[in-house]
């Protein structure tokens, strides 16, 4: 199994489009599945569109969700951080997405987002690995 660490800086966004990266690291490798994980209690892995106004609806669905200025029980950090730690309940921090002749079997319109609303911590790690197909069964 083939794997690699994305370092990602969350500073100034809260949707960042790591589709670019996915493609080059499944260049070249044939067919099997690309897991990807986030090992953080505050953000998720996501397939959506981009470009069209959907990162700022994403958002918008989630403060709406996950409001930051109510009392939660968890309440260190800056306010609302209890609303950064119920994100990965609606935006997992793992998928998995089939790869054929090395390219990510992606809709048309699917990218892969990572999803961070925790201003606390902007250094983020997403890990990439690729699992290589069995071979046919026969």
């Amino acid at each position: 199994m083939d794997s690699v660490v994305l370092e990602v800086d969350t500073t100034r966004r809260q949707v960042v489009d790591l589709t670019d990266e996915l493609l080059s690291f499944c260049h070249g490798s044939g067919d099997g599945l690309c897991s990807v994980f986030v090992p953080h209690a505050t953000a998720g892995i996501a397939l959506m569109e981009t470009g069209s106004g959907s990162e700022e609806d994403l958002e918008a669905a989630l403060e709406r969700l996950l409001p930051r200025d109510v009392p939660y029980r968890h309440r260190h950090g800056a306010r609302g951080h209890g609303a950064d730690h119920l994100l990965p309940v609606l935006v997992s921090p793992s998928l998995v997405i089939p790869v054929l002749a090395g390219r990510p079997a992606l809709g048309t319109w699917q990218r892969l987002v990572l999803v961070d609303r925790n201003a606390d911590n902007p250094h983020r790690r997403v890990r990439l690995s690729f699992l290589p197909g069995g071979g046919s069964s026969g």
